[in-house]
């Protein structure tokens, strides 16, 4: 990766509503050069989406969010890629990384309710081969998201008073 791909995908990160000329004023560079360097990342799947950040709790439509630890039995051969892809085709599953630790996979799940979370992870989740078990932590409140803080703290509003 080049230097010059890599502050592209710094800007990228911080606004993906950047245009490329708005990059290469930014960096001082040629539109072209970036155009070509954002093609580059997307046909090698550096760049992957382009996305929006939502704050869910000031949208009408509620939505529940859960962590789930999950600890499983690797797979012979292919360790815990075959068990991961199982878990991250679910519609419902937003996001899934392999930990170090207590557990081994770390689950985001989306769902309408808490009891349609608590259907995925008895009905779905826990019962595939493999699964040894599961701990569900549910959001309660986001503040800080991907670099973005949703709530901006108020300063104090009080007047100095001294003796």
């Amino acid at each position: 990766m080049t230097e010059l791909q890599y502050k592209i995908l710094e800007l990228l990160k911080e606004d993906s509503r950047r245009n490329p000329e708005l990059i290469a004023t930014l960096l001082d560079v040629s539109v072209e050069a970036v155009t070509e360097a954002i093609h580059d990342m997307e046909q090698n799947h550096i760049i992957v989406k382009y996305a929006t950040v939502v704050n869910w709790s000031k949208v009408d439509q509620e939505k529940v969010t859960a962590l789930i630890e999950v600890q499983i039995t690797p797979e012979r051969g292919h360790g815990f890629d075959a068990i991961a892809e199982r878990i991250y085709l679910y519609p419902e599953v937003k996001s899934v990384y392999l930990m170090s630790g207590a557990y081994d996979l770390l689950v985001e799940i989306e769902g309408k309710s808490l009891r349609e979370i608590a259907s995925f992870v008895s009905n779905k989740l826990s019962t595939l081969e493999r699964v040894l078990s599961t701990k569900t932590f549910f959001i309660l409140k986001k503040y800080k998201q991907d670099g973005i803080i949703f709530e901006e703290h108020e300063g104090d509003h009080r007047m100095l008073i001294s003796p």
